[in-house]
């Protein structure tokens, strides 16, 4: 029988074993995005197709997709240029540059003039913003979702998620929502999807963001403690629905919505997405989607901005592959887009990657559409974004490069923090 100072000694060696193996994970991704990050200084992204911004009536709401980020900007400032009552502005990331400050301000000039300007942006994913850009004026409301939110609350998992969400509100007309932050490359380097929506579909938006601001705006802001309340109609828009990921009331739909489509899709799946790094049922779900004979299509950065994602990512390829699934590499520029169609008739266009973080850790908002006119858009749009892509074979997949095969296996136990 082994003595105590055995088993501690044992126990002593897994410990260190265990870390060694996730300093060495550590060390590899650091070394990896390091590396990277200086071979992409100054590159510019190369040209790719482009669709230009188009509208489908959905009952009495109408919505309009964007492609680039030009357009989407133009309209964006526009609506705000033209507010009489309220802007509701929330975004990720909002660089400090000169988009950024054509967003600032705008923003300002409308409180200026007495409209109410309520603006969100997440703390985390601005640290490297100037101090200077994020002065406000006082007529605007502010809240800077915090770096760390979870206080003393440090074993509270609900309080870990970022706000990576884009709405904006603007009176009770229209609002946009989808995947395009606010800076300069997003503008002209970076194909993204937003949309655009008028009528009854504007507000469930206001309610999202009133919803957050409410749960958040104590000890946030500089402004009075009263709650955000709006007047919106009760009715709902039986077409066009706006789901929410919510951890502080571990509310996750989104992962919901997807494969409750994908699990009843009979014709095809095409999914885009800039970041893949799903659980297993999600893949589980487009694996069997595609054995019973379904196109399932999957299109993914060739090289993202983030390539500890794409390494890990890669390690889901073998399945996919072997199923059936078409997996499509956009080449020359970063696709942020996160939108499907599924059998024609149901979409989704927002925030949320086909990622942990955006499935079950972040605020992220969805619009999931149930309409032939908008799917058959988006389809449109997917097959234009196909053909800038670089199909991914069985075969060249299965004969890489044992270094990669390697570099895949160590960094995949990372999966559940991304």
């Amino acid at each position: 029988m082994r003595s105590w100072p055995d088993v501690d000694r044992v126990l002593a060696l897994v410990r260190r074993t265990l870390l060694w193996v996730f300093g060495l994970q550590v060390v590899i991704a650091v070394t990896m995005s390091l590396v990277d990050s200086y071979r992409r200084r100054g590159k510019k992204s190369k040209p790719f197709p482009l669709t230009s911004p188009h509208a489908v009536q959905i009952g009495e709401s109408s919505v309009t997709t964007y492609t680039f980020g030009k357009d989407l900007y133009a309209d964006m400032l526009a609506a705000i240029e033209g507010a009489q009552r309220q802007i509701l502005f929330e975004t990720y990331i909002w660089k400090g540059d000169a988009t950024g400050e054509r967003f600032k301000t705008a923003l300002a000039a409308a409180a200026a003039r007495g409209v109410e300007v309520y603006c969100i942006y997440d703390g985390f994913a601005n640290l490297v913003v100037s101090p200077v850009f994020k002065r406000f004026p006082s007529s605007m409301k502010v809240l800077r979702f915090p770096v760390y939110a979870a206080g003393w609350r440090f074993f509270d998992l609900r309080r870990y998620g970022r706000d990576h969400r884009k709405i904006l509100v603007v009176d009770d007309t229209v609002g946009f929502v989808g995947g395009y932050n606010i800076g300069d490359a997003y503008e002209t380097e970076w194909r993204d999807t937003h949309v655009r929506i008028t009528g009854p579909g504007v507000w469930d938006l206001k309610r999202a963001f009133a919803d957050f601001w409410n749960l958040h705006r104590r000890r946030r802001i500089r402004h009075s403690e009263r709650p955000l309340l709006l007047e919106t109609a009760s009715q709902w828009e039986p077409r066009i629905r706006v789901q929410r990921n919510v951890p502080r009331l571990w509310m996750f739909p989104i992962r919901s919505m997807y494969l409750e489509a994908i699990n009843r899709s009979s014709k095809n799946v095409w999914l885009t997405t800039a970041y893949f790094i799903p659980d297993q049922d999600f893949v589980d779900a487009m694996k069997a989607a595609a054995r019973r004979g379904v196109d399932v299509r999957l299109l993914v950065p060739l090289k993202s901005n983030h390539i500890v994602a794409d390494w890990i990512s890669r390690g889901y390829f073998s399945q996919l592959l072997d199923a059936g699934v078409k997996v499509l590499r956009f080449k020359g520029a970063m696709v942020h887009a996160k939108t499907a169609t599924v059998d024609g008739t149901w979409s989704t266009v927002g925030t949320a990657n086909i990622d942990r973080l955006s499935l079950q850790g972040n605020y992220e908002i969805n619009v999931e559409v149930i309409d032939a006119g908008l799917a058959a858009q988006l389809e449109t749009i997917f097959r234009a974004d196909e053909s800038n892509c670089v199909p991914l074979t069985k075969g060249e997949w299965e004969t890489r490069d044992l270094h990669r095969k390697f570099t895949e296996y160590v960094l995949a136990p990372l999966r559940p923090l991304l």
